[in-house]
């Protein structure tokens, strides 16, 4: 057993908390840094059904990458769903903690994991968040390029097959070969015209919207939208990987589970 405190401390070796965007609410959520901690459940977000399944592991802490708490509340009713929510949490004693833009940004983090899976090399920064000194750079999203050109359709096929989908939806323009690949996990459709400008082939996202699959195809740029859920969700087993390896050396014994009840809420029918 060790105390929260040291799950958040691993956390910001991970997913560091200067690289938070200002409008966004990471950290400790829920609880207390002293909580003590036995099992910790990692997830993409708190749900009812994510809660239920750290109560049935007996779960102290939940590390989520959206946060449970977004939007000031400005009341905690418990006959609505987050109120309810969150009384729960507190009466089973189930600390929150959220890495949410800093594990989209951090090296090894979400979007990372995307280019990976996806088969992206030669990976670089996209949407620059930061700029150092000595030159290095941090930013949401990567750039990456594809061992050899592919078809569009192909490399949909790829995404299908890599990532926990069943489905992706594809705009197609022209027989433009991809070979250079932009991406950005979640919702990355306000990137499409920075995406176009650095010459992508191709742009991997999620949440795309009408006009926005319009535009990509006015700067005559391929898009692939596989999802919020399903461009996420594979950062869970490797987060939960690394907060099991940073606690290796760690005085006290904790037990780092995954999410395994979670699935992308849009089906096709």
């Amino acid at each position: 057993m060790v105390m929260c405190k040291t799950i958040l401390d691993a956390l910001e070796r991970i997913a560091p908390k200067r690289l938070v965007e200002e409008w966004d609410n990471s950290g400790l959520l829920i609880g207390s840094p002293a909580h003590r901690t036995e099992r910790v459940l990692v997830a993409l977000d708190v749900t009812d059904a994510v809660v239920t399944r750290a109560m049935e592991k007996k779960a102290d802490m939940i590390v989520a990458h959206h946060p449970v708490i977004f939007k000031p509340l400005k009341h905690i009713r418990t006959d609505l769903s987050i109120g309810a929510r969150i009384q729960t949490l507190l009466k089973h004693g189930i600390a929150v903690a959220a890495a949410h833009t800093n594990l989209d940004i951090a090296r090894g983090g979400v979007n990372d994991v995307l280019a990976e899976a996806i088969g992206l090399e030669q990976v670089s920064s996209f949407v620059l968040t930061e700029q150092h000194k000595d030159g290095t750079t941090e930013s949401l999203g990567r750039v990456g390029a594809l061992l050899a050109p592919m078809r569009i359709e192909d490399f949909a096929e790829t995404i299908k097959e890599a990532l926990p989908v069943t489905y992706v939806r594809m705009v197609k323009v022209g027989e433009r070969t991809v070979r250079k690949v932009a991406i950005c996990s979640g919702s990355g459709a306000e990137f499409i015209g920075k995406a176009a400008f650095l010459g992508a082939d191709a742009y991997v996202t999620g949440d795309v919207r009408y006009h926005d699959a319009q535009q990509a195809m006015e700067f005559g740029m391929h898009v692939i939208d596989a999802g919020h859920f399903g461009t996420e969700f594979p950062i869970v087993r490797r987060l939960a990987e690394r907060l099991q390896h940073e606690l290796e050396t760690v005085k006290g014994e904790v037990e780092i589970l995954c999410d395994d009840v979670s699935h992308d809420v849009f089906t096709v029918v």
